[in-house]
Order: C-alpha cells, then structure tokens, then sequence
C-alpha cells in the first residue's frame, strides 16, 4: 500500500491518552473514558499485552463517547490472524468512522512465546507479511468502508519506513522527542505520527523517579526497547533493570506539571501529530483521572 494522500483521523485535539484498563470492569472503564473526553484529550489508546483483548475494548470504549478517537497501542499481531485484524478493523471503523486506529505491534519474543505460546521470528518480514495479508481481505467484507487507519509500533529505521510504504504512520512508545523528529524524517509530511509519552504529575522528586523507574521495570528487559534507547543515545550503563535515572529522566516527563506539559508538546514541536500522555503511578492501571485533571489544565485543554 503505498499513497501520498493522508489517511483521515478525526481526532478533536492534538493530546491524548494512553490507558491499560485490563483490571477494571468495563462499565467503570467507559467511565473513564467519558471524563477523559469530557477534559479535552482526543484520544484513547490502549494496550494488548495477556489481558483483556484490544478490539472488543475498543468497540466498548467508542460507543461510550461521542467523539474521542480510541486507538490501539498496540494490537498484539500474534494475538489474532490478519484477515481477523482487518475485519474487525473495518467493521469499527464502518461503525465510527475517523474514530478508530489500529496500532499494530510485533511485541516481545518474551510476550510472545510464553504469553501467547506463539513464535518469535524476524520482527519486519513477519509484520510486513501480516499486512500484506490483511491488505488482501476482500472488499465484499464491511463493503463500502475501505481498511481500517493502520499505525506501527516502529521504533527502527526500517519499521519505522514500513509504517510509511505499508501503513498509515507509526506509534512511537517510550521514546524522547528527538526520535518523533527523525520518525517524521523517515516518513515525512503525509503520514501520522501519534507519539507516547509517559509522565509523572505530583509528588515528590525521589518519589516521581521511583515511578518513573517502576515503569521502565520490565521495558528494560525487552531488547527492541534497549535497542532503541541505543539508538537514541543512551549507553549500556543506563540500561540496568529500570533504567539509570538519566534514561528514566530522558523518557518520563518530570518536575512541576508544567514541566512534564512541556514535555508532551515537544512532542507536537518535533513533528508529531498526536501525542498520547500515560500517567505513572504506583499501579499501571491505577484511575489516571486525578493526575489528567490537573494535566489537563497545565495543556490548556477543554
């Protein structure tokens, strides 16, 4: 697939919310997602790792707003056969259309294989072969709605270029602003760029940073994640488990809350489109609402 022209996302702002509700009950989670609307952000975007599964989440978390775009980030591709990726896509996006993006992700071979029992191999020619099999599902499925908007998780060069010649743009996680920079330079000015960022609002310094390190806990672990902190210009002594405080204080937003704003709009700054924010705490799917409240305010949202 390849086109210069931009695929539509209707998002009403250019801020976002990256949530893992895997332990609340659907009917509280929609509940979130109404005040996350209500607050300004544009967006909704949420994982798929071993718990609840992303599209039916989505489909639930879409019709319970009226405007807030509902990503995935990402939707595991071992988790679910291609053709069964593109329809369910198509079917969202007939239902609510400019509303629904779906980030596709060749996760961890340590997710992979045990989480899922499935086989790791070459994370880019298994990806490509993936969209090359979703792009052949025919037309006659969801007739009328054309494919579902397609975002990569690329943090590489060269997934990062087939997000641009396969797909619709990339969803970059855990990563500085400079990296949504070099990802718009690999892409360049047609395709969408929805960047992550994690942040900590409130509490002490050694308290944020103990935050900021529990969520680096495992990331620091994966190989794709310390490959790209390589790239990026971290050394090896930053990758221990958790990270060192520098790669903690390079990737997690820190400080006052407008300095942890500040380090979403960098974001937009270096070419981003779409920024989706992910609130720290002591538990990952802790409610993020008290912390977006107050974010939202230092965004100037609503």
């Amino acid at each position: 697939m390849t086109t210069d022209e931009r695929a539509h996302i209707d998002f009403p702002s250019t801020i976002g919310v990256w949530w893992a509700s895997d332990t609340w009950a659907m009917p509280a989670a929609q509940e979130v997602a109404r005040e996350i609307e209500a607050l300004g952000y544009g967006s909704l975007f949420i994982p798929e790792i071993t718990g609840k599964e992303c599209l039916t989440q989505s489909a639930a978390f879409l019709s319970a707003t009226e405007r807030l775009v509902v990503g995935t980030g990402i939707a595991n591709i071992h988790a679910r056969a291609a053709s069964a990726a593109e329809s369910g896509g198509r079917t969202l996006t007939a239902l609510f259309p400019g509303r629904f993006v779906l980030g596709l992700g060749v996760s961890h071979a340590p997710l992979v294989e045990h989480g899922f029992g499935g086989v790791y191999d070459k994370p880019l020619s298994t990806m490509r072969t993936y969209l090359e099999k979703m792009a052949s599902v025919p037309e006659a499925i969801e007739p009328g709605t054309g494919r579902p908007i397609r975002l990569l998780a690329a943090l590489g060069p060269k997934m990062i270029e087939l997000s641009g010649t396969h797909a619709d743009g990339a969803h970059p996680y855990l990563v500085m602003p400079e990296q949504s920079r070099k990802t718009r330079e690999i892409l360049g000015p047609d395709k969408w760029i929805v960047s992550e960022q994690a942040v900590v609002v409130g509490g002490e310094a050694e308290e944020q940073l103990a935050y900021a390190h529990g969520h680096l806990n495992v990331y620091s672990g994966l190989p794709n994640y310390r490959n790209s902190w390589l790239r990026q210009g971290f050394e090896e002594s930053d990758l221990v488990r958790g990270g060192s405080d520098r790669l903690a204080r390079g990737l997690v937003g820190m400080g006052s809350v407008d300095d942890a704003a500040a380090t979403v709009r960098a974001h937009l700054d270096a070419g981003a489109d779409h920024v989706v924010v992910q609130v720290l705490g002591a538990d990952p799917t802790a409610d993020p609402r008290p912390s977006l409240r107050t974010l939202a305010t230092a965004l100037g949202l609503g």
